[in-house]
């Protein structure tokens, strides 16, 4: 779908970020009529969403991206993916997001037309809308095009709360699907790379895949984790020294589509480490894996999940049996995979 061409500059100027017509201009002519909704339409200094009954979860996330545009998404989908992921890995259903732009002067009208065309898509499809928002302007060379914040509000699932003193040896490590698409899509949009099979990102709003499994099985997951920037292997570390446990994954378990694998062995990267947009880590009690694993397959987005390890007695950390029938630390990365994406 393309936008209908609103009359005015075709490049964002600095005087769009004054304060006078041109500002009003883009706001009302530009944004706004992408995101109409009563919240909206009233433009009041803040949305006004009403009474809103059980516990409130509440996020906010920036992103910065290198192409805007790349397979399977773009800087749009992405905000708003990565604002209600967060809260639906705490067991929150999203309700209303914001929607902060900063934009480079002679960024074009029409690339900001399709990005906010795709962050109204993406929020339709997660359930939520667009209830306030703010834009600025940063002159030629002091921005990368756009940046967008989005923060989001939601609702808990009543009885669970995400808890790292809850997990215990014996539990399961379960993924929702292959790791590092999502990275390898935008490095071989951003560097032109030749690949035999196409790589697509793998961003979407996860609350239809995880609320349900919540709802049906309780307490008997523990806690669930986004595994974006650092991948499977940071965000397990994370939770490791949180919850003060030992993890031991299985490798031959880990799910990493061959194309992936493909570019990684190419440039020596570890599918661990790499940004994922639309996949969550559950840690979940023994007695429970199967069946929410059955669950999360019934998903489309959940087809390809897996138990990829366990909790072990031992001193906190993450440790892998690998291929070769050895025991590896997974252990943070020390400076980044380069380049990076975002």
């Amino acid at each position: 779908m393309t936008a209908t061409p609103v009359s005015g500059p075709d490049k964002i100027l600095l005087s769009h970020g004054e304060g006078g017509k041109r500002s009003h201009d883009l706001i009302g002519r530009v944004i706004a009529r992408h995101f109409a909704n009563p919240v909206l339409s009233n433009f009041f200094d803040s949305g006004l969403l009403g009474r809103i009954d059980g516990e409130i979860a509440f996020t906010t996330d920036g992103h910065v991206v290198t192409p805007a545009f790349f397979p399977g998404g773009d800087i749009g989908r992405l905000a708003v993916c990565g604002a209600v992921n967060d809260l639906a890995v705490c067991g929150a259903k999203g309700l209303a997001i914001s929607c902060g732009l900063v934009l480079e002067e002679g960024f074009p009208i029409e690339t900001l037309e399709r990005v906010l065309m795709s962050m109204r898509d993406a929020a339709a499809e997660a359930g939520v809308f667009v209830a306030c928002g703010d834009t600025k302007v940063v002159e030629k060379g002091k921005g990368d095009g756009i940046f967008i914040n989005t923060a989001a509000i939601g609702v808990m699932a009543p009885g669970w709360r995400p808890s790292y003193e809850a997990v215990r040896p014996g539990d399961r490590i379960l993924l929702s699907g292959t790791m590092g698409d999502h990275y390898i899509a935008v490095l071989v949009a951003r560097q032109g790379l030749s690949v035999t099979a196409p790589v697509l990102s793998d961003m979407a709003p996860l609350g239809g895949l995880l609320l349900p499994a919540v709802e049906r099985f309780g307490k008997g997951i523990r806690i669930m984790r986004d595994p974006t920037r650092g991948g499977v292997g940071v965000t397990l570390n994370e939770i490791a020294t949180s919850a003060k446990a030992r993890f031991v994954l299985d490798e031959e378990r880990l799910p990493v589509r061959e194309s992936v694998r493909g570019v990684c062995e190419i440039l020596g990267f570890d599918p661990l480490y790499l940004a994922n947009e639309g996949k969550a880590l559950l840690i979940v009690d023994a007695s429970a894996a199967e069946d929410v694993l059955v669950s999360l397959r019934e998903h489309p987005l959940g087809r390809e999940a897996a138990i990829v390890g366990e909790v072990a007695e031992g001193s906190p950390g993450v440790r892998m049996r690998t291929l070769a029938g050895g025991l590896r630390a997974v252990d943070y990365p020390v400076g980044d995979q380069l380049p990076r994406i975002c």
